[in-house]
């Protein structure tokens, strides 16, 4: 640009200077500092707006998650992330024993393949009448 912008004035017969053409080109490039700085506020906007829809909303559950295994103890109501529903028999540091169905059969399952704790007893959990 700078050389069209040269090759323009000698033809047109003008001497130019090194500051002239400098101060043309700084002139000729719109914004300049202000484009700078409202594109910094923009970034740091999307980040904020990132941050308080998805990072933020993920930590909390996460934390919901490992206070809901923490506090698991025998005798809760779980069901699985594989749709299992059973009562808590024991607990050992990574393992959950089951008691699931009327017979009560005993299942071992990873802690972090709980799925939630249920508040409310079953109507079925009781032992079958003979």
């Amino acid at each position: 640009m700078l050389m069209n912008l040269n090759a323009a004035l000698a033809e047109a017969g003008q001497a130019v200077s090194v500051t002239d053409t400098a101060n043309a080109t700084a002139t000729a490039q719109p914004g300049g500092a202000g484009d700078m700085i409202s594109m910094l506020v923009m970034m740091a906007v999307m980040v904020a707006i990132f941050y308080f829809m998805l990072i933020r909303p993920q930590r909390k559950k996460d934390k919901a998650v490992k206070n809901m295994l923490d506090n698991l103890k025998v005798g809760d109501r779980i069901w699985t992330i594989g749709g299992f529903y059973g009562t808590v028999a024991a607990l050992k540091d990574d393992t959950v024993t089951l008691t699931m169905g009327s017979l009560q059969n005993t299942v071992v399952i990873k802690r972090s393949a709980v799925g939630g704790v249920e508040n409310v007893a079953v109507e079925n959990e009781a032992a079958p009448e003979i």
